[in-house]
């Protein structure tokens, strides 16, 4: 990825934070958004500078829909042009059906799904032959295990359908969309050693967390030249979580 531009979305910590250091590793310039972690993203610009490669770090809230949009432009603007978007950001209200308010129904489709499809539409608008969107959605559009998820699993299920949209749209100009879903990862959000960990992992066919590193060399396939003729699809990351 020599030369190639990247935007990250929450790109401050977890998956999203080793994505953007695992494409500066395969020689991209890497840009991320972040909403309160400043230190942290700034951190991980360190880390991608550390590599040889520019980062910047972008303050950009998604459930704001003209600052995810804008995100796109402003990469742009910094470093002249963008190849791969990264869409990263993402937020969970988990709880009983009848406990979920319209404030958090509002908060996570403004997240999940209003802010991931604007900054796509942003990007198509920028990215050339062979760009790539690379969506990360979760195993919970799979097999949704109990009670609590209704929310997140519905705004991480339209991103299939945005995902696999995009691909027909795009396809004509060369720019592949694709989706990645992550199993029970060891983050800050959701840690190895957390409350319930046991239960989630026994629910993999592996028995373990994965790591967020695990995740990032998926995207980094997709957002490589090898996986021109891939788009439309999705990838599961999960340790069997779905099988």
């Amino acid at each position: 990825m020599n030369g190639k531009v990247v935007l990250v979305t929450g790109g401050s910590r977890g998956i999203g934070a080793a994505t953007a250091l695992r494409l500066a590793r395969e020689g991209a310039d890497v840009a991320l958004t972040y909403v309160q972690g400043k230190e942290a993203a700034e951190e991980v610009v360190r880390g991608i500078e550390a590599l040889g490669r520019r980062g910047l770090a972008l303050r950009a809230d998604s459930s704001d829909a003209a600052e995810a949009a804008e995100s796109v432009g402003r990469v742009v603007e910094a470093f002249g042009r963008l190849d791969v978007l990264v869409n990263n950001v993402g937020v969970g209200v988990l709880g009983p059906l009848e406990s979920l308010s319209l404030a958090d129904v509002d908060r996570v489709l403004s997240v999940n799904v209003r802010g991931v499809f604007l900054a796509s539409q942003a990007a198509a608008a920028r990215l050339e032959r062979g760009g790539r969107i690379v969506t990360i959605g979760t195993c919970m559009t799979q097999r949704v295990p109990g009670a609590g998820g209704t929310l997140y699993a519905t705004s991480k299920s339209a991103l299939v359908g945005l995902t696999k949209a995009l691909a027909r749209e795009l396809g004509e100009r060369g720019i592949a969309a694709n989706i990645v879903h992550p199993g029970p990862v060891d983050t800050d959000m959701n840690p190895a050693d957390g409350p319930g960990a046991a239960g989630q992992a026994a629910m993999t066919s592996v028995g373990r967390f994965g790591t967020a590193e695990e995740v990032a060399s998926m995207v980094a396939y997709l957002a490589g030249a090898e996986a021109s003729y891939v788009t439309g699809a999705e990838f599961s990351v999960d340790g069997g979580y779905a099988a």
